[in-house]
């Protein structure tokens, strides 16, 4: 039987018992959870900002309303390559704080741009961190949750997402107020939102930014990318918090037999360059996953929009 701490479920199963702190697990999932929050809200704010930014900058030729509209999804896939690379390199917990150092500024940023070539860079930094953090936060949750929570506090990512989303639409809504009825595009432009207006649809998310970045430094580092790095002792405090001296044995053991496996068995998916007229591979599952949920959720929120 699996005695859950810090909880009432209980479970049964063929496993060895294991108390499990499940507030301790649920508190850490949520943090990174917030990358998912974050990535909801930046990903349409820009569509209740629309109507106020376009005159504001003058924006009137199809090429430039497009580009608007989508060069975060160039900072998207641009972060989602660079996490798969560096959250290897340097560990997932440093890639959360980065992502939400570039979602907090680039927000700034993004609403107080006085030129459209500023917006338009703001908004692809703020497509890296949405790169990131659709990457490394369910990644990160599913290193550090126990296999029968793990589906669920995975889960828990999708519902920030769609939390951010509905947050991003509730501000929008509040801030864009009403417009009267046939305001023509120099109405708008001089009115309270084409001025200011749209500026804080944008800042707004700097304050959830800000939540994250300081309870980022809070969570523990993956235990899986320490013992994959040589960091077998530190792994092994944090797995113990998790659930205790046996359960940090056993998943300790698991890792190390999966990236044994890993180094062992050839993918299907993989880069190989010549260094010095020898080969390596380098699997880029991570990577490739990655880019295909960017491109398919810009597919997605176009429609939605």
């Amino acid at each position: 039987m699996h005695v859950i701490s810090n909880g009432n479920a209980q479970t049964t199963g063929t496993e060895p018992a294991y108390q499990l702190n499940l507030g301790y697990t649920v508190l850490i999932s949520a943090i990174a959870a917030m990358g998912g929050l974050l990535f909801g809200y930046d990903w349409v704010v820009i569509g209740g900002a629309k109507p106020f930014y376009e005159p504001y900058f003058h924006v009137t030729s199809e090429a430039q309303i497009g580009w608007a509209n989508s060069c975060a999804l160039l900072g998207c896939l641009l972060g989602s390559i660079l996490s798969g690379i560096f959250s290897d390199r340097i560990g997932r917990k440093k890639l959360l704080i980065v992502s939400a150092l570039l979602f907090g500024v680039s927000s700034i940023a993004t609403g107080w741009a006085h030129t459209f070539d500023a917006f338009i860079a703001w908004r692809i930094v703020g497509g890296v961190a949405i790169g990131i953090a659709s990457n490394v936060s369910p990644t990160y949750i599913a290193e550090v949750a126990p296999a029968q929570w793990r589906g669920r506090l995975v889960a828990l990512n999708q519902l920030t997402i769609v939390v951010g989303i509905l947050m991003a639409q509730i501000v929008n809504l509040q801030i864009a107020g009403q417009i009267p009825d046939g305001a023509g595009t120099e109405a708008i432009r001089a009115s309270w939102q084409g001025q200011y207006g749209w500026r804080w649809m944008f800042t707004a998310v700097a304050v959830p930014a800000l939540i994250f970045f300081l309870c980022a430094f809070l969570v523990p580092e993956s235990p899986r990318w320490l013992i994959k790095t040589g960091k077998r002792e530190r792994a092994l405090r944090i797995l113990q918090k998790i659930g205790g001296t046996a359960y940090a044995d056993a998943e300790a053991s698991d890792v190390e037999s999966s990236l044994a496996r890993e180094r062992t068995e050839s993918g299907t998916w993989c880069f190989r360059t010549r260094v010095a007229g020898s080969r390596s591979c380098r699997t880029t599952a991570m990577e490739r996953n990655e880019c295909h949920l960017q491109l398919r959720g810009g597919d997605l929120s176009r429609r939605r929009l």
